[in-house]
């Protein structure tokens, strides 16, 4: 019997096969990335061709992805070489549009995992294509468009503002009424007299001026995607020091869209720091569920330096966990 059921995180999606068996061709479940549906597909002739592609929708007919990945096919358990495709960039449609050749016999288990380094929506009539990371659902607000120019115009303009930030930087106006609905720490701040209610200013010399002027657009629902996407990681630590819960979710579920090799280790540090329970599965899954530890083999010695012990212990127990024999 085949699994057809394929695991993603990240960028990334892995369909096990445990026995391909006298098959010619079985196809996965559909599995989301970006904002289609996809299928695995491997026809045994010749060759092993295996296929990727959109499912068949109004969506994938109309904004076809335009794709840039890189699939790789390895047997489970063997100390075997995975094979490594080329980089392929093209638009997707239906299951014609790609094929990969492998020229080798796999029986079972197998895995077959593809990457996205890039995905787009194809433009309709012409144009340039449309990235789909990093998106901006994260940034949605229940407030109304109205109501959202208004506090922009609040905060630009700094109608009746009553509080001033000074950053390492530089300073900012902003409202007390803002940061305390936003915030229980500044909420305490300005109820009690403290200082920072006394004087109406707040230091935060561990941000820029830039980050945090991030921050507080953010606060005011007016922050941009690109800035957010620029500032996550300053906009982290004041989430998890001013007890902002729904910037920190924001945060982390941002940080878990492009876990890559280049940033994966940095990404579990920070989780561990901040306690993120999601992105650090999801960096423990993307090294050692998809394999992906052995491309910063050279970077480990290095984080183990400064990796708490609870974490080391983490990852040592995902290490059996993902490599006990079959």
């Amino acid at each position: 019997m085949v699994d057809s059921k394929v695991e993603t995180i990240s960028r990334l999606a892995q369909w096990r096969i445990e026995n391909f068996g006298p098959c010619s061709y079985i196809k996965s479940e559909p599995f989301k990335l970006g904002i289609w549906n996809w299928h695995f597909s491997i026809e045994k002739n010749r060759y092993l061709y295996i296929r990727l592609f959109p499912e068949q929708s109004r969506l994938s007919k109309e904004q076809p992805p335009l794709a840039r990945f890189v699939l790789r096919i390895s047997s489970s358990g063997n100390g075997r070489q995975p094979y490594i495709s080329p980089v392929h960039e093209r638009q997707l449609r239906t299951m014609d549009d790609f094929a990969w050749p492998v020229n080798s016999n796999f029986n079972g288990p197998f895995i077959i995992d593809v990457e996205f380094l890039d995905l787009k929506i194809s433009p309709i009539n012409g144009g340039e294509a449309t990235p789909v990371w990093p998106t901006g659902g994260l940034m949605q607000t229940l407030s109304t468009q109205s109501t959202l120019r208004c506090l922009s115009r609040m905060l630009d303009e700094g109608i009746h503002a009553d509080v001033t930030i000074n950053t390492a930087e530089g300073s900012l106006k902003a409202h007390k009424a803002i940061l305390s609905a936003n915030s229980p720490v500044f909420q305490s701040m300005f109820n009690h007299d403290l200082k920072e209610n006394m004087s109406s200013t707040i230091d935060i010399q561990d941000m820029s001026l830039e980050s945090c002027t991030a921050l507080v657009s953010y606060l005011y629902g007016t922050t941009k995607q690109e800035d957010f996407w620029k500032h996550r990681l300053a906009l982290l630590g004041a989430a998890n020091k001013y007890d902002m819960s729904d910037l920190k979710d924001a945060c982390e579920e941002s940080l878990m869209e492009d876990i890559n090799s280049g940033n994966v280790l940095e990404r579990l540090q920070e989780a561990g720091l901040y306690q993120l329970p999601k992105l650090k599965k999801g960096c423990m899954l993307y090294l050692f569920g998809f394999g992906k530890i052995y491309d910063v083999r050279h970077e480990i010695d290095s984080f183990f330096k400064y990796a708490d012990r609870e974490l080391m212990t983490e990852m040592f127990q995902e290490v059996l966990t993902s490599w006990k024999p079959a």
